[in-house]
């Protein structure tokens, strides 16, 4: 096999034994080329591959990816999408949508969601990385976009196994067997025969981790996670239960019907609404269901300058649907700390709404 495409570490364990039980939960996170609502995504063919293949063996998807969405939400989001699912197989497809966060960010944030998800010992992880056409130069010359290259950092430190699938696709592309706008019309999302090369490299992947040279391998289980590689991962970060935030003006919390990652949103449409809320930490995120017509927001921490939000309303954005993360600090002195925001309109040429749906309170310690 392509090292570039397929890196084995440490043998998969949970997989095996998952299998063995007649019970298997796979779970997948990451953005849209992995989300499950097109129905045609990469994870369909994987998971039919493995009942194919196990037919005995009754089989858990748990896929938990959301378009436009990054490492800094699915650290939030591990407990009750995977974790408590007791997923025994997750994959984690953050390469694309990590990438044009700052290094340091980005790392922070993808070392807590691994540590997250391997701190019991009861799951196996796997990258998955895809493409966007921005890797097309370092991929092509033989590199890895710096994207690709810091997650293998974190994948060789907690020894996970890895697949390049957008390599892969790219392999096909170069030896003829599947043209460019087969696989990736528009730069980014792959076709349904993209998609199923993105599978195939998985499949492959699989196929080796359940063979009995690597099952004879020794796999480590059990043993404790090893030192973070950045101190200031997000590993221990959690949520601010919104019953807990104090308000001024016409809030309601509502279940939430429209998004099915968000169980609840605390929402008002008025602007001058307030709201605040005390915090033990060094760090905080706010999630929203935001597009055209939500509000923007000022807001300011421990008494300070207050700051106004002024976030971007893209061509493809829609009225509401993108569960969009708002980073509000990420550098404080570790303690407790006041937040308080008042709802403003964004008096700019797409902002259409005054809609302000906070669905996440995300503390980082």
């Amino acid at each position: 096999m392509n090292e570039h495409i397929w890196n084995h570490r440490k043998p998969l364990s949970n997989l095996p034994k998952a299998l063995a039980s007649g019970t298997l939960r796979v779970g997948f996170i990451g953005g849209s080329i992995t989300d499950a609502r097109p129905r045609n995504n990469w994870p369909e063919p994987v998971a039919a591959w493995i009942k194919e293949n196990y037919p005995q063996v009754r089989v858990y998807v748990e896929n938990a990816a959301i378009g436009a969405t990054g490492s800094e939400l699915a650290v939030f989001r591990a407990e009750r999408d995977l974790i408590e699912r007791e997923c025994d197989l997750v994959f984690v497809d953050y390469s694309v949508n990590d990438s044009d966060d700052p290094v340091e960010k980005r790392m922070r944030t993808r070392e807590g969601l691994l540590r997250k998800l391997l701190r019991d010992g009861s799951r196996d992880v796997v990258l998955v990385h895809t493409f966007r056409q921005e890797f097309y130069r370092d991929l092509i010359d033989g590199g890895a976009p710096a994207s690709i290259a810091d997650f293998e950092k974190l994948a060789e430190h907690y020894g996970i196994g890895s697949v390049n699938m957008g390599l892969h696709a790219l392999e096909e592309v170069k030896r003829g067997r599947m043209r460019w706008e087969e696989w990736l019309p528009d730069g980014l999302h792959p076709t349904e025969r993209g998609s199923l090369s993105y599978a195939q490299s998985v499949i492959a992947f699989l196929q080796s981790e359940l063979s009995e040279e690597r099952k004879a391998v020794d796999s480590e289980a059990g043993n404790p996670l090893p030192e973070p590689l950045n101190a200031m991962h997000w590993g221990d970060a959690f949520r601010l239960d919104l019953s807990s935030i104090e308000t001024e003006g016409p809030w309601l919390i509502r279940r939430w019907p429209h998004l099915e990652w968000m169980d609840q949103v605390l929402e008002t449409a008025a602007i001058g609404a307030r709201l605040s809320f005390t915090f033990e930490g060094r760090g905080l995120t706010l999630g929203f269901d935001f597009g055209r017509s939500a509000s923007e927001f000022r807001y300011r921490i421990d008494g300070g300058e207050w700051q106004v939000s002024k976030r971007e309303r893209p061509d493809w954005c829609g009225n509401d649907g993108w569960y969009r993360m708002f980073p509000a600090a990420d550098d404080l002195s570790n303690g407790q700390h006041r937040f308080e925001m008042e709802v403003i309109h964004g008096d700019g040429p797409n902002c259409t709404g005054s809609n302000c749906r906070l669905a996440l309170v995300g503390v980082v310690r």
